[in-house]
């Protein structure tokens, strides 16, 4: 590699174009589709799609000897967040409440 000034610093240049490109592109495509009818829709309804997703994902595997504390983590889960509306709340809650009673009240050992 060459000790020479000029290559190091068109180096440092490149790589900051580079990078700010990068940085500016996702900004730069998504421009046009603000107005789109379809990205608005996607924003509404994906959310709930994920997390619906998310919690077929999760219920899928629960044997009967986990189906209670499951069972009473996902309606503490749904309480929270018909509650508070507050999904951040609503999955550390339920997680909170699924990790006491699966370690401490439906315990195996």
């Amino acid at each position: 590699m060459p000790d020479n000034t000029t290559y190091i610093a068109a180096a440092v240049a490149i790589s900051a174009a580079v990078t700010w490109a990068l940085r500016c592109l996702p900004f730069a495509a998504l421009a046009p589709l603000r107005a789109s009818s379809t990205l608005r829709y996607l924003s509404v309804h994906m959310p709930v799609g994920v997390m619906v997703i998310l919690a077929v994902y999760t219920l899928r595997d629960v044997s009967r000897t986990s189906a209670l504390p499951v069972g009473l983590a996902v309606a503490a889960t749904l309480a929270l967040h018909l509650w508070r509306r507050n999904a951040v709340l609503s999955v550390l809650g339920g997680t909170g409440i699924h990790v006491a009673l699966a370690s401490t009240v439906f315990s195996h050992s």
